[in-house]
């Protein structure tokens, strides 16, 4: 049975979505902007944003939370999907394009002090990765190891160009291209030419949330 908020309780919970949505706009287009920003673009005073948020390292932390618990949950969902590995790892892909939590790893990374909660967050979402993975290698070109999967998603992340509608096309747009790229097809002579350099390492994606 879903709980009924009051008036009172569902205020604050639209508040908390306004605040969450101007935080993730203002520190994606610029980490180190004061959260008297995020107030200012909320429109809400910042006495009420610190009643809620009693820091910008705890605000800070909430995005990247609310942005683990989402890429978790798309996860998830792909590993359930019945359809065939490929159509599922396509259609989790493109999900994730459109919750945009990538944006969130490139810019936020090494800004704020992860908890234990959210390294074990990454954790799950890690075992989550290989899981895919290992069910889509058989489909990928050879080279293409899991730790490639984050780089690919924050480079199409990285795309802006005109408005937010214009933006989520062409990113989906050059997914498609990259995920072309990304397949096995096994129709040049000698299969598909060795990939240059070598994948990033584990190490090398956990380093950059160190402060």
């Amino acid at each position: 049975m879903t709980k009924t908020l009051s008036g009172r309780q569902a205020q604050a919970a639209r508040n908390d979505e306004v605040i969450l949505a101007a935080a993730r706009a203002v520190f994606i287009a610029d980490p180190g902007a004061p959260i008297a920003a995020v107030a200012e673009r909320a429109g809400v005073g910042i006495s009420a944003l610190y009643r809620r948020y009693a820091s910008k390292e705890e605000l800070l932390r909430k995005l990247c939370a609310d942005g683990l618990a989402r890429y978790i949950e798309e996860s998830e969902k792909a590993l359930a999907d019945d359809r065939d590995p490929w159509t599922a790892f396509e259609a989790l892909l493109h999900a994730l394009v459109d919750a945009d939590t990538n944006s969130l790893t490139q810019r936020l990374a090494g800004t704020f002090t992860p908890t234990p909660e959210l390294f074990e967050a990454a954790g799950r979402a890690g075992e989550l990765n290989v899981a895919i993975y290992e069910r889509t290698k058989e489909y990928l070109r050879p080279g293409i190891v899991v730790e490639d999967f984050a780089m690919i998603l924050e480079q199409i992340t990285s795309i802006k160009l005109g408005d937010e509608a214009r933006t989520n096309r062409l990113r989906h747009r050059y997914l498609t291209l990259v995920l072309e790229a990304m397949r096995r097809t096994g129709e040049q002579p000698g299969g598909e030419p060795e990939l240059p350099g070598p994948p990033p390492g584990a190490d090398e994606l956990t380093d950059r949330w160190r402060v």
